[in-house]
């Protein structure tokens, strides 16, 4: 695994640490990824939970730890979350720190399945986020069907928004909406000074992306907090 830090500017702290899986020499999630199918995104599923707990446990991780889970690797959620829980209590891993964020790489075949897993994480005390919203499946049609904790916006929105009035808009629109519904907030992605302060102007003010700090292998990466100036656009 490696970390990537998500910083929340209201505070200038650490909010929580993504858990990125990596390949025993570093090597990137495609490379993992592209390894997954149906005969093993289960037992990957559950391996990739109880290695950032453990971790997270190891490195001192006293925020929280987001986790992305494959829906389609679920087969009862209050089953395949046993392992994570046993893992948080032999490490003695606080389990109210734990996100768990729905990755979007597959089509989600059933919609109701989903709303079940969400309910049993809620019921155990997790926080449940969307990945990549705005890209792919991940749209406001899943959102009309459950509402988690946290949305994070998909990079691609985020790249070069703060030339984008198209781009600005669809933020706005999506801002107003998660404002409506309690929903929390992420950029994901923010690569530029101009990009994180076009944000910061919108509201946003949990940031991730390489900015701030770039995912380190089995380690916490430092954070590069931009100058107070910088926050307020100065």
């Amino acid at each position: 695994m490696a970390f990537q830090p998500i910083v929340d500017m209201r505070t200038r702290q650490v909010f929580a640490y993504e858990a990125l899986a990596r390949g025993l020499d570093g090597g990137g999630a495609a490379q993992v990824l592209g390894q997954v199918n149906d005969d093993n995104r289960y037992q990957f599923d559950q391996a990739c939970r109880v290695k950032a707990v453990g971790l997270a446990a190891r490195l001192g991780i006293d925020s929280h730890v987001s986790i992305n889970f494959l829906p389609n690797a679920v087969y009862e959620a209050a089953t395949c979350i046993r392992a994570t829980l046993e893992a948080a209590r032999q490490h003695g891993y606080p389990t109210e720190r734990l996100i768990f964020e729905i990755t979007e790489n597959e089509r989600l075949v059933d919609k109701e399945h989903l709303k079940n897993i969400i309910r049993e994480y809620r019921r155990r005390g997790f926080k449940t986020a969307i990945d990549d919203f705005g890209a792919g499946y991940a749209g406001l049609n899943l959102l009309a069907e459950f509402q988690p904790d946290i949305i994070k916006l998909d990079m691609d929105l985020v790249r070069h928004i703060d030339s984008d009035p198209v781009r600005q808009a669809i933020v706005q629109g999506i801002l107003g909406v998660c404002k409506a519904l309690n929903i929390e907030v992420i950029a994901e992605g923010v690569e530029t000074l101009a990009e994180y302060q076009l944000l910061r102007a919108l509201g946003i003010y949990y940031f991730q992306g390489y900015m701030f700090a770039r995912p380190a292998f089995e380690a916490l990466p430092t954070v590069q907090w931009p100058a107070e100036t910088d926050a307020a656009g100065g």
